[in-house]
């Protein structure tokens, strides 16, 4: 039972951690907007993406296991790492919009092609 406790809270962290390292990119790709470097903040958010489906993988997985009606304990850190996921994804989705909103305005998408 212990190793399957120290499991459950091992995977939480690395939502959190997954999650984290999303929010970093995130932010650097916000700040190239500032100074208009689309093709670097479309790359960090794209770095930003596969972290995020890291994280959420390993929230569908433990959502899952409960689905399927094995008993899962309740966690603040399990609670605290999907409000972290929420939050960061929510940042994610804002900030791909405000480039695409830049570019537009700046006049340099790519034909559509982002």
């Amino acid at each position: 039972m212990d190793d399957t406790k120290n499991l459950a809270e091992k995977n939480t962290m690395e939502i959190i951690l997954h999650a984290g390292d999303a929010r970093v990119s995130i932010m650097k790709a916000l700040d190239l907007i500032g100074t208009s470097d689309y093709q670097r903040a479309n790359d960090l958010m794209k770095d930003a993406h596969k972290k995020l489906v890291l994280a959420h993988r390993l929230q569908t997985n433990k959502l899952q296991q409960e689905a399927e009606g094995k008993k899962i304990a309740y966690s603040v850190l399990f609670t605290h790492a999907q409000d972290t996921l929420m939050t960061i994804n929510t940042e994610y989705n804002l900030v791909k919009h405000l480039i695409k909103v830049f570019e537009i305005k700046e006049g340099k998408e790519n034909d559509g092609k982002k």
